[in-house]
């Protein structure tokens, strides 16, 4: 009896919070994607979290905020309960964003805490079929030999792609103009037409282009071929001062600084058993993504290496920040 007395009595004297410390995920989670429904941000989101709730216990909702280059979702997020609950699928527009906006209602690398990666997808520079360039090599000679009149179309200016499509002229040290069009299609249209040379963008959208005989992957840009395309090159075969070039688009999930660490380890944990899943990868691969998890601090070093690399980019490209 007085053993039990003794455990009421220190019970009764522990803080609140250390006596009824909540199970983690206590209800529903959301994830928060700064991107209309039906495009690859959403539906990785979608899959990875659907693939997640079984093992959580709960359901994971998505809820799509786009607008003003993810500074809707980042802010709604960055005032969330920090309790895990409430997820922010962060990608390489979120670096984008750190690096060319003037001020944000929110601080990109305080006030987010990282959970993983979900995916990466690759950048293609492409030239029309039947055009001047067949290879790296032939885009790189002309450019070399034509001092400031190669032309290359990317989506608007500070998209990832607009981004990259600098920082390749800039690495390969050959000059001419990055010409920004309205997305993906007048891309292709000007590509086609030959209004341009060549084009750097999302290899996705380009897959029906490339396998249809209408475009030419001259080079995929990360460090690795792509899955669907195995005989182009990447960027960094062609040496020089291209061989270490390494440029990706990636989307991750991150979550309120200040979230506990229990509760963001174990959204680690199933974030990375979800994308190792069969069915996962497949879905993924799908939609032209690789399907590929992190740790928290792999996920925190590689956004802040994009916000100083995109951050350089801008400056040296001259473009205004916003």
């Amino acid at each position: 009896m007085t053993s039990r007395r003794s455990f009421l009595l220190a019970t009764a004297a522990m803080p609140a919070f250390a006596r009824a410390q909540p199970a983690f995920p206590s209800r529903p989670l959301r994830i928060v994607v700064p991107n209309a429904p039906g495009g690859a941000a959403d539906l990785t989101a979608r899959t990875v979290g659907q693939a997640m709730s079984p093992a959580l216990g709960q359901p994971v909702v998505i809820e799509n905020k786009p607008g003003a280059g993810g500074v809707v979702a980042g802010e709604l997020v960055s005032r969330a309960e920090p309790d895990g609950h409430t997820m922010l699928l962060v990608s390489s527009g979120t670096a984008v964003s750190a690096a060319l906006f003037k001020s944000l209602p929110f601080d990109t690398l305080r006030d987010f805490a990282p959970v993983s990666l979900m995916a990466t997808f690759d950048l293609v520079l492409v030239a029309a079929e039947g055009g001047r360039f067949k290879s790296l090599q032939d885009l790189l000679a002309y450019a070399r030999a034509n001092p400031g009149k190669l032309n290359l179309g990317s989506p608007q200016v500070g998209t990832t792609q607009n981004l990259a499509a600098e920082l390749f002229k800039a690495t390969a040290g050959i000059s001419g103009q990055v010409v920004p069009f309205n997305g993906t299609p007048p891309v292709i249209t000007a590509l086609r037409s030959g209004e341009i040379d060549a084009g750097v963008d999302i290899l996705g959208p380009l897959v029906g282009q490339i396998k249809s005989k209408a475009l030419r992957p001259l080079a995929v840009l990360g460090a690795k071929r792509a899955p669907q395309f195995p005989d182009v090159p990447t960027a960094r075969e062609a040496g020089g001062a291209l061989a270490s070039f390494n440029v990706t688009s990636w989307n991750g999930l991150a979550v309120p600084a200040r979230t506990p660490a229990a509760a963001i380890e174990r959204l680690a944990r199933e974030v990375n058993a979800a994308v190792a899943k069969p069915d996962v990868r497949q879905r993924l691969a799908e939609l032209n993504l690789v399907a590929q998890g992190s740790t928290p601090a792999q996920l925190g070093e590689h956004l802040a290496a994009d916000v100083r690399r995109w951050s350089d980019v801008i400056a040296r490209a001259g473009i205004p920040r916003q």
